[in-house]
């Protein structure tokens, strides 16, 4: 799965906030939807003891949600962190982990933000835009906005507002947990975002797709994958 080349990855950060609104103005919020078949989580995780990256990306077959493939990078870490600019310390590793795959999604879950962004380009935007795919920011904290608290029952949600602009979703996928914060990342409304993220939920708080992708780097990232020799058929994994 090749990404489109944009823009270099060895800038300073003054040059990565201007990427961010240059390529903001290829981002679609309004639904550019395929026929899903296939949807995908990716994450990251660091290694700052060596100082690396380890992207991984999980592929599910709807409805049934069955795992397809999965893939995993690492690359060494070359650009510090910084708010606001996590696509820069993390996306060239996904994009080795997505150039792996032979299935291609549909839809991409990235833990992390999207809209809900201060330049309103988080890293799911950046991610979709590259990858010219539907893609969705579901992460578990807040960077910017205000909310009310949404209702306890599972499903109930909120907007996520900053300078009067509705910039994501304040969803409660867990009666009785915290919410999620959701928004757009690429050719998808908010609405069919916030659905979507119900749609592959499986009762934890944390939506399936991404939850298994930070399972599954974290174990990557431990050495412990693979950690036995898996049944055939399953899935495959590949690894840089």
């Amino acid at each position: 799965m090749k990404a489109l080349t944009l823009h270099p990855w060895k800038v300073t950060s003054a040059e990565a906030r201007q990427i961010q609104v240059e390529l903001r103005a290829r981002m679609e919020r309004d639904d550019r939807l395929p026929a899903l078949r296939l949807v995908a989580g990716a994450d990251v995780a660091l290694d700052l003891r060596r100082s690396r990256a380890i992207g991984g990306v999980i592929v599910y077959h709807l409805p049934e949600m069955l795992e397809v493939e999965r893939a995993t990078a690492s690359r060494p870490l070359t650009f510090p962190y910084v708010p606001g600019l996590l696509s820069f310390r993390e996306i060239p590793v996904l994009l080795a982990a997505f150039e792996r795959l032979r299935a291609e999604p549909d839809l991409i879950f990235y833990d992390g933000q999207g809209y809900a962004h201060p330049r309103r380009f988080g890293i799911a935007c950046h991610l979709g835009v590259l990858l010219d795919r539907p893609t969705i920011g579901c992460a578990k904290s807040r960077l910017i906005g205000t909310h009310r608290e949404p209702g306890r029952a599972a499903g109930s949600w909120v907007p996520l507002v900053d300078a009067g602009e509705v910039i994501g979703a304040v969803l409660r996928t867990r009666e009785g947990v915290k919410p999620i914060y959701v928004s757009q990342g690429h050719r998808i409304s908010l609405a069919r975002a916030i659905e979507w993220t119900q749609a592959v939920g499986d009762g934890y708080r944390i939506p399936r797709p991404t939850r298994e992708a930070d399972h599954f780097v974290e174990a990557v990232k431990r050495g412990e994958w693979p950690a036995r020799r898996r049944a055939p058929g399953k899935h495959s994994a590949k690894m840089a």
